[in-house]
């Protein structure tokens, strides 16, 4: 019977995922399969708005790959394992519901590749560290790490960062905007992470919009104006046939909070 590498929970709408290889929630093959099995049993499920993804324990958000593993593996191995790693954060970035990730450990490596698929990354203010170092390894970021903090910061900070592979803090974290939320050190960082996960779940925020803003940056960023303007309309289109959508413009007209439902 196969180890569970991954645990998956509902609640009130959030879906979370948590990356479970105690101590440092480093990831393998069979792990990044269960993750893939758990971001479509969030997608598929109508009751989720919101996907949160957390690593077991304080200690580590995760580590990134197992090294003894890529260590005992053929190269062919680890193309294919590095193909299937990108095709999984790709399909929690192709999926139309916001991903958060949440952060109260140390977040470095493919760690925190996993954590720039996210939209929206929350962590616990701390001795927590982040950062790319794979170039000690002498090896790249190789589960997104080039194309996504690039496309985050630009080429020079994330040719910086990727270069000389230092570790920094949560509070450059949030300076340099790869953190957006930061909770303190005395505050309960999982009470802290449902509310602000649900905060973007009805009956507080249309997700079916949240999740179409997602696509239409996510998307629309890569494409032409004109393409992207045009992808902006088809999808607003969708939404102008939504429940929430009549909702909204009543509860303005009406002058009273909307209450959405998610349809």
């Amino acid at each position: 019977m196969s180890k569970t590498l991954i645990h998956y929970s509902t609640d009130s709408g959030v879906a979370t995922i948590e990356l479970h290889n105690p101590p440092a929630n480093a990831y393998s093959y069979e792990m990044f399969r269960q993750f893939d099995d758990a971001i479509l049993q969030a997608r598929m499920d109508a009751e989720v708005h919101v996907i949160v993804i957390q690593g077991s324990g304080e200690k580590f958000f995760c580590a990134g790959a197992d090294i003894s593993m890529l260590t005992s593996v053929t190269p062919e191995f680890k193309y294919y394992f590095c193909m299937h790693a990108n095709e999984t954060l790709l399909r929690l970035e192709n999926t139309p519901k916001l991903v958060i990730a949440a952060i109260s450990g140390h977040c470095v490596g493919g760690g925190l590749e996993v954590a720039l698929a996210a939209d929206l990354r929350i962590a616990q203010d701390g001795r927590a560290k982040f950062g790319l170092p794979e170039v000690a390894l002498g090896v790249l970021p190789g589960t997104g790490g080039t194309q996504r903090l690039t496309r985050l910061l630009g080429k020079n900070k994330a040719l910086e960062l990727m270069c000389e592979g230092e570790n920094f803090s949560v509070k450059t974290a949030k300076e340099l905007g790869i953190i957006n939320k930061v909770v303190s050190e005395d505050d309960d960082f999982t009470k802290a992470t449902s509310a602000y996960a649900q905060s973007f779940c009805p009956p507080n925020k249309a997700s079916r919009a949240v999740g179409m803003i997602k696509r239409s940056v996510l998307v629309g960023g890569d494409l032409s104006l004109e393409a992207g303007l045009a992808l902006e309309r088809e999808l607003q289109q969708q939404l102008f046939t939504s429940s929430d959508a009549k909702e909204g413009m009543a509860a303005f007209k009406e002058k009273r909070k909307s209450e959405f439902t998610g349809r």
